[in-house]
């Protein structure tokens, strides 16, 4: 299925997340710190990143922006999975070419419907096209 990137800093969430995606068929790296996840993201071509906001070394904001600066990553689809409900945040990540925002606390399997809509062919008009 798909190659997918969890990044957490929070290690058990992490392999929760990371089960419930394997238990589904997909490829499943980790990462604990967003410097690690950005390292990971420029070794290896990701479908799809489940990304923190919160973590050390960088945030997952910052993450965000460097993943979305190079251009190898246009097609990667990133997920934000964070505690931080404010409007502010969800507008930086979306200004920042997040693809959806889900706030925890969350349901697994939600979250792993949500994530097989999106990569499906054209999922979900490829997130409204980025937010029109």
């Amino acid at each position: 299925m798909a190659k997918i990137l969890v990044a957490d800093d929070d290690e058990l969430l992490a392999e929760l997340i990371s089960s419930k995606f394997e238990n589904a068929g997909h490829d499943v790296v980790t990462a604990f710190d967003g410097g690690a996840a950005l390292e990971k993201i420029n070794e290896a071509g990701f479908d799809l990143v489940v990304l923190d906001a919160m973590m050390p070394v960088m945030s997952g904001f910052e993450v965000l922006q460097a993943a979305r600066e190079n251009p190898a990553n246009n097609d990667m689809l990133i997920v934000m999975l964070t505690a931080r409900r404010g409007l502010e945040d969800v507008l930086k990540a979306m200004l920042s070419g997040i693809d959806d925002y889900l706030t925890k606390p969350f349901d697994p399997s939600v979250l792993l419907a949500q994530v097989n809509a999106m990569l499906l062919p054209g999922g979900a008009l490829r997130t409204m096209e980025k937010c029109a």
